[in-house]
């Protein structure tokens, strides 16, 4: 049995709403804004990270039947480690945090005077997470209601910056800067990083093939092929809204030029928005992220508690209930928002890099399991670990910067390594554990 053409089209749109929130929507038009010229080559490689991992999480998890049985390759301590790290990552450390400071950038800054902004913050976010939190209770709720119409809303926000973008475009360009001054490609592929949705491709893909599943599929190689699919689809609308948004920074960086160090994608939005459609456009385009924002927001409060509720249902003896994790993941995600949403970038890019190799070495393993990594199953211990050490002092040494030191005699190893220039230096280390993992896999069978 297959499905049809619009049972595929339901499984692609509803692939593509878990991925594309309002976070997806402030990172290209930065690229774009900074790139200015080489905006091409620096949307190619967000597109790599940003689209093709992520698609490709989604199908090593559904062929490996679950993250839990995925990363249970390495080790269940392991498995238990890094499930715990992704969701505080893309819950509140990062992620959640990142929906109320983007929707504030967007929706009261253009408004707000720069003398009272530090507290506009704080009674934005005060109210933005109070209500996150008693939307919790019901999330199922809100859902039903915005699913059927913030997916489109978005998206024809999009469409019409993108046409307004394309009609008046005068074909200037400004020269790269920040960042992205050079090695655009390699820099938007780390950006890529920022969406996290590799991440949480690692627990998407079992839901997808349930959903798959719940079509009528019964056959797993027919449940992998119909997964692939929806990927494909998904790929191909990130793909053209990604490429869409970049140009629309371009666009945005000629008309009025941006601070690389502090401004953001919603700044880049916002001037855009303020010069083409005025206070109207930019107050419609505010709200929008309001909502989009605080159903992402919700949606994450209950992910992540749902979760530490099933991992950690006592601590100390005591027991810790779903409303508790609530209570204490959005208030840390509410002192954490307060700290502004450059700050919050800074910082999570580090963490990302560490993360994401180990993720990205995950994922090829399993798509290579029935070929290869079956038969040599110390690989997984060994390649992720090599990986994950590089990985994890590179992160290191990229914090020491951000707090304002540097640890020299580490920064000078990490240099050596190849591909480090471009921020790949766990290549060469995850190739050598590959190696030993084949060597280990080949002396256990004797």
């Amino acid at each position: 049995m297959r499905l049809g053409a619009r049972e595929r089209m339901l499984l692609t749109f509803t692939f593509f709403s878990m991925f594309f929130g309002a976070g997806n929507l402030i990172f290209p038009p930065c690229i774009g804004a900074q790139a200015g010229s080489r905006t091409a080559v620096a949307t190619v490689g967000f597109i790599l990270s940003a689209v093709g991992l992520p698609v490709l999480g989604v199908m090593a998890v559904s062929a490996a039947g679950g993250f839990e049985r995925l990363a249970n390759r390495v080790s269940p301590g392991f498995a238990q480690g890094l499930g715990v790290a992704i969701m505080l990552t893309i819950g509140p450390c990062f992620a959640i945090p990142r929906t109320a400071t983007t929707s504030f950038e967007m929706a009261v800054v253009p408004f707000a005077g720069s003398s009272s902004r530090g507290f506009a913050q704080l009674a934005y976010s005060f109210v933005f997470f109070a209500v996150a939190f008693a939307l919790s209770r019901h999330p199922e709720r809100l859902s039903k209601v915005l699913g059927r119409f913030m997916g489109p809303l978005l998206l024809a926000m999009i469409a019409v910056l993108f046409v307004a973008c394309v009609l008046g475009f005068q074909g200037e360009t400004a020269a790269p800067m920040g960042d992205y001054s050079d090695g655009q490609l390699a820099r938007g592929f780390l950006d890529g990083y920022q969406t996290m949705d590799l991440l949480a491709a690692l627990y998407f893909g079992i839901v997808i093939s349930a959903n798959v599943r719940q079509m009528g599929i019964a056959s797993d190689v027919q449940v992998r092929r119909e997964t692939g699919y929806a990927g494909l689809g998904t790929g191909v609308l990130l793909v053209m809204i990604y490429s869409a948004l970049s140009f629309v920074g371009v666009v945005s960086g000629s008309l009025a030029t941006i601070d690389p160090k502090s401004d953001t994608g919603a700044t880049v939005l916002t001037n855009l928005t303020s010069a083409m459609f005025g206070p109207f456009g930019t107050a419609f385009l505010g709200v929008v992220f309001v909502i989009a924002c605080l159903n992402v927001c919700t949606g994450l409060i209950c992910t992540c508690s749902s979760y530490f509720q099933s991992r950690f249902p006592t601590i100390v003896g005591h027991h810790i209930g779903y409303r508790v994790w609530t209570v204490a993941f959005t208030v840390f995600s509410f002192i954490v928002s307060n700290a502004g949403l450059s700050a919050i970038i800074t910082v999570s890019v580090p963490v990302l890099s560490a993360l994401y190799p180990i993720a990205i070495v995950l994922v090829a393993l399993s798509l290579a399991h029935n070929v290869f990594s079956a038969r040599f199953p110390r690989v997984y211990f060994w390649t992720v670990l090599f990986a994950g050490v590089a990985a994890g002092l590179r992160c290191i040494a990229s914090l020491a910067v951000v707090f304002g030191f540097s640890i020299p005699w580490l920064d000078t190893a990490l240099s050596w390594l190849p591909f480090s220039q471009f921020t790949l230096g766990w290549v060469v280390p995850a190739l050598v554990g590959l190696v030993i993992g084949m060597a280990d896999s080949l002396l256990r069978r004797r």
